[in-house]
């Protein structure tokens, strides 16, 4: 399976050509109708994506489907998300402290892939206020042991190996083949 996977990309428009994918992931702050024109200029069947601390709180237009706190099927993976990051600011849309990510990811099912913005505590973060990870990725990393973990916001490429799973930061855009 070919995935085309974005991360907090600044262009309203998809400037990259395209190419062939059968999923696309969007891993927060990119804007729907670049997701839409990847995903068409990929000739991707399905768009599963979680939505970023500079993203929109409305609903995502279709045919993207929300992936926060659910779990998709899509040729055999099962595919979890969870939104958000580090509540570093007092107002905002998708900032959890702590406290609320592991709220939100209590219970969470195992899944092959999850899908997120923030990154797991202690694995591609960085102490800047900003860009600090959930503890509750990396209890869920250590519980469920998903073969993948790919999120955003950290604004770097990064690939790390945690037990069993592979924790993947991407920004601006990536191919990977499964």
């Amino acid at each position: 399976m070919n995935l085309l996977i974005l991360a907090d990309m600044d262009d309203f428009h998809w400037p990259h050509g395209g190419g062939q994918a059968d999923l696309l992931l969007s891993c927060g702050d990119v804007a729907d109708q670049l997701i839409i024109e990847a995903a068409q200029a990929y000739g991707c069947r399905h768009i599963l994506a979680v939505k970023g601390n500079h993203d929109m709180p409305a609903p995502f237009p279709c045919p993207i489907e929300d992936l926060h706190l659910k779990v998709f099927d899509v040729g055999g993976l099962r595919i979890g998300g969870l939104n958000g990051c580090w509540k570093y600011k007092s107002r905002g849309a998708f900032l959890y402290d702590q406290a609320e990510a592991h709220a939100l990811m209590a219970g969470f099912p195992p899944v092959d892939i999850l899908i997120t913005h923030n990154s797991p505590r202690g694995i591609h973060d960085r102490e800047d206020g900003i860009h600090q990870g959930f503890d509750a990725l990396t209890d869920y990393i250590h519980l469920a042991e998903p073969r993948l973990v790919i999120h955003g916001h950290q604004h770097a490429d990064r690939e790390t190996k945690v037990g069993k799973t592979t924790i993947i930061g991407v920004y601006g855009r990536r191919i990977m083949v499964l």
